[in-house]
């Protein structure tokens, strides 16, 4: 009878059906029981290397724990709803929800996480970018994947995190377009024949976020001293089930099967036809009866930085004033049918504004002042943030205007005018080649030599 190998040493050996069989001792599962590891290989080398291997894992406190790995559907799924959904905001694990139903799961869902390579995520960016995906947003989902591997990694579920081996597509950062001083006025001129007239003035002439300035409420609003504080903001978002089945909870709803080429019933649609639904089909829940957490709905600004208090301009006091007196008119009209949320903006009823509408009287409003169609962002903050920049004022001062955390992000928002440019560079010119001096007729008769003056005189003569 041969010795019994000591503790924590790997045994190895040829078994009957041909294979050379090695069984590491990792230590002990979590109900107590001993952990050991198997692995077979043709030949005694091959299974020694993957003995030694899994040692060396062992040894270095990187081994997997035991049991048999998640898909990447099943710890995607885990992610988002256990880890995830405790620091994500709202806004934020809806878009992780979104890209990981309709890209990484039809991607790569079906690999074991543990037998992952980069090659099955180049594939899949590859296989987006040619279904007509802007590289962003590959990057997006490939940011979301990474992250997900990386908490992975961390609690020893994978030996490596293989999407840090994959270089993603590279993106181009978006140009900003904001207004021109000109085009900022004629915009606020077209405004001004609308009631929502002061939104579009806090919009472009304060860098407001959309949803901070729909989100405004008046207890959050100092006009004695001119400071608005936006402490909340107003987001759609997505409706959750209540129910504890999903997929029969929107039976009525579900469609398998792609519409024809020559559908009309979604003519209308702006994006086209809807896609058919998985088989698992759970997306309907806001049919759901017992529905939750979604549509619109206040929640705090994504960082700290974002609610500090921003000086309102002078000139907007009394204009505010006026919107109030006006607003407690169209209280008054509404009577029983207000709905009361204290806020700046409002429907006629008191309801907060629709942000997809408000968005559509945005792109109405660059027709009517004859301006090119562009971002809401850009005729927003990027505006304020250039404009502020012409007026002379320092970056970091318009750092604490628009509440970024690092002055690079300002710098972003920030575009430069060509005529600034050509004036600062005339400047500098005069500065270091400045201009013959205008001269008087006394100033050439003092100047002038007198052997000059005397040849003159010989010519005279």
């Amino acid at each position: 009878m041969s010795p019994r190998n000591p503790n924590m040493e790997s045994s190895i050996y040829e078994g009957s059906d041909g294979w050379w069989h090695g069984r590491v001792t990792m230590g002990v599962k979590d109900d107590g029981s001993p952990d050991r590891r198997h692995r077979r290989a043709r030949t005694e080398a091959e299974v020694k290397r993957k003995v030694r291997e899994l040692e060396d894992l062992r040894d270095k406190g990187r081994a997997p724990k035991a049991g048999r790995k998640p898909t990447v559907e099943g710890w995607m799924t885990t992610y988002l709803t256990d880890i995830a959904s405790l620091k994500l905001k709202p806004r934020s694990l809806d878009d992780y929800w979104s890209k990981t139903r309709n890209d990484i799961i039809p991607g790569i869902g079906k690999h074991r996480i543990d037998k992952l390579q980069p090659e099955h995520l180049e594939r899949m960016y590859r296989v987006m970018l040619d279904e007509g995906h802007a590289p962003s947003h590959v990057l997006k989902v490939h940011r979301i994947l990474s992250r997900a591997l990386k908490i992975a990694h961390r609690r020893r579920l994978i030996v490596e995190n293989v999407a840090t081996l994959v270089d993603p597509p590279t993106v181009d950062e978006t140009e900003a377009n904001p207004f021109t001083m000109d085009e900022a006025k004629a915009f606020l001129e077209a405004a001004a024949k609308r009631p929502t007239f002061m939104r579009w003035c806090v919009g472009v002439g304060m860098g407001f976020r959309q949803g901070e300035t729909l989100g405004l409420r008046w207890p959050y609003v100092d006009l004695d001293n001119e400071l608005f504080h936006p402490e909340w903001q107003l987001q759609r978002l997505t409706w959750r089930h209540g129910c504890q089945d999903p997929h029969a909870c929107g039976g009525r709803l579900h469609r398998f099967d792609p519409c024809p080429p020559d559908c009309k019933t979604h003519q209308n649609y702006k994006r086209g036809c809807p896609k058919p639904c998985p088989k698992d089909c759970t997306r309907h829940a806001s049919a759901c009866p017992e529905r939750k957490g979604g549509g619109l709905v206040f929640t705090r600004p994504k960082t700290k930085k974002s609610r500090n208090a921003v000086p309102i301009p002078p000139p907007f006091i009394p204009y505010l004033h006026e919107h109030k007196a006006q607003q407690e008119q169209v209280r008054t009209v509404a009577g029983d049918e207000w709905q009361e949320h204290k806020l700046v903006f409002t429907r006629p009823d008191g309801r907060p504004l629709d942000p997809r509408q408000d968005w559509e009287e945005f792109k109405e409003l660059l027709e009517e002042a004859g301006i090119d169609d562009r971002r809401l962002y850009d005729g927003s903050r990027h505006t304020a943030g250039t404009i502020l920049n012409e007026l002379g004022v320092d970056m970091p001062t318009i750092m604490e205007i628009l509440r970024h955390t690092q002055i690079s992000q300002t710098r972003r928002y920030v575009k430069g005018r060509s005529h600034l440019s050509k004036d600062a560079m005339r400047r500098m010119g005069d500065h270091f080649m400045p201009g013959p001096e205008p001269t008087t007729e006394t100033r050439t008769e003092t100047v002038d030599r007198r052997a000059a003056r005397a040849q003159r005189r010989r010519r005279i003569r």
